[in-house]
């Protein structure tokens, strides 16, 4: 049976200055639940999670990473720059995470 996880939520932009800089929203915790349950049938390499995200008028694909226990959505730079999304911004965004 093959199930989906598909939300939409509202987060705040976050800017992550390591070796290699992003940004990032934080999938929220009652949703990492449910993607828990099926990260055993769909994780990959790190415990990654294969999503389709959407943002005002842009939609793609990505994965998002696991991170503090949580779950975070890397915000692609083509997208931010096309939807005018900053650092400390809260966006809404719609998350579907396939069960396989």
């Amino acid at each position: 049976m093959e199930e989906t996880v598909e939300a939409t939520f509202t987060a705040e932009v976050w800017y992550w200055r390591g070796p290699a800089p992003w940004y990032f929203v934080t999938v929220p915790e009652d949703v990492c639940l449910d993607i828990q349950e099926l990260s055993g049938r769909v994780s990959y390499g790190w415990g990654m999670i294969p999503a389709t995200v959407t943002v005002g008028e842009s939609t793609w694909t990505t994965s998002l990473f696991p991170k503090d226990g949580s779950y975070v959505v890397p915000l692609k730079t083509q997208m931010r720059r096309r939807e005018r999304i900053e650092d400390g911004q809260m966006i809404s965004l719609a998350l579907a995470v396939p069960g396989s």
